[in-house]
Order: structure tokens, then sequence, then C-alpha cells
């Protein structure tokens, strides 16, 4: 399976570095084609500027400069998005990767507003690693907005189609090394049965 592995985490030295090389090294011994995105080594721009803002609806100009990212989801048959939560919601980066790329004309037909149209279909399964400063019960109480955005808001982009999985360790700034393994575990887990 073609799997797009989206990264959002700016340090190499991080505990979420050390997910990931588990994780790739499990999908690469399950035979996937993993395309790896790591958003900050990449230098991906965030921000959508004005001009991007003016043509967002133009689909003969809305994709310039973006062209090779877009064609790396469409390859895509399953995404991987491994990113901390900060402030009760994913980093800038990655918020700033969901504003330029699901775009009309990429990530959905918008050519009757009042029946949008998900593209995403190539997408057959979604998985989310995502870890939490904050215990459960906090971030439930925030309305878990990462556990949505990946098990619902991406899900859409796919006409609600992808399997879903989602790998969270809450309150990480306290968790043991036997609780970091066994979250490990758990993603490599995750990554044998993508």
């Amino acid at each position: 399976m073609r799997i797009l592995y989206l990264y959002c985490h700016p340090l190499p030295e991080s505990f979420h570095a050390a997910i990931r090389a588990e994780a790739l090294a499990t999908l690469a011994a399950a035979g996937h084609e993993v395309d790896l995105l790591d958003l900050y080594a990449e230098g991906f721009d965030p921000v959508l500027s004005e001009e991007g803002r003016r043509r967002y609806h133009d689909e003969s100009r809305n994709q310039q400069g973006l062209e090779p990212y877009i064609a790396r989801l469409r390859a895509a048959e399953a995404i991987v998005i491994q990113f901390p939560t900060w402030s009760f919601g994913p980093p800038a980066m990655l918020k700033g990767f969901f504003d330029r790329m699901f775009m009309p004309g990429v990530g959905f037909d918008i050519s009757d507003p009042a029946a949008v149209k998900p593209l995403l279909g190539n997408i057959r399964a979604i998985t989310g690693i995502v870890t939490y400063g904050r215990p459960f019960w906090y971030a439930l109480w925030m309305g878990d907005p990462p556990r949505k955005i990946v098990m619902r808001y991406l899900w859409w982009f796919t006409g609600w189609k992808a399997r879903r999985r989602y790998c969270a360790l809450y309150h990480m700034n306290v968790a043991t090394p036997e609780q970091r393994a066994g979250f490990i575990a758990r993603v490599k887990a995750a990554m044998a049965g993508v």
C-alpha cells in the first residue's frame, strides 16, 4: 500500500522522532511503500497568504506552488498523521497544511456549493498518532479536537469510506518509560495492521 506519512514535530531528538522511527520500520517490514512528508524538515510554508486566499476557489490557479504536495496526497492509499497536541489542537504547521492543501479541486468539489463532494476517495485508511500533555479527562472536557480532526474531519474527505485508527498517548509529560514503551508498542501494532 502507498502510505503518506504526514509528520509534524520540529525536534529531531524528541519522543515523537522515536515513535516515527519505530512506525516507519514497522511499515517497511510489512512491505508498504512509504512517503515521509516531514513538514518541518521539508520547510513547508503553512501560511495561506493574501494571494493564496484570493485564488483559493479558482481551481485553475489555487494549486500553484503546491503541485508536488498535491501529487503526493493524490498518490496515497493511506495516510498516517503524527503530531503533538499543542493548545488542544495540532501544531500551527499542520493546521496550515490543512488550510492550504484541502482546497477546492484537491480535497473537495465545490462546483455546487449546496452539495460539496469529497475528492480523496483514493485514501482507504487513516491512522492518527497523537500525544497530549494533559490527561484524557481534560482533553475530553475540551472536546478532544485532535481526535475529531483525525477521526471525522480527514475521514470526510475520503467520502466516509476510509478505515480509521487513533493511537493517543495522554498525559505524556508524566508518562513513565514503561508507558512510553507501551505506547510505541501500540503504534507498531497499528502500523502492522495498516
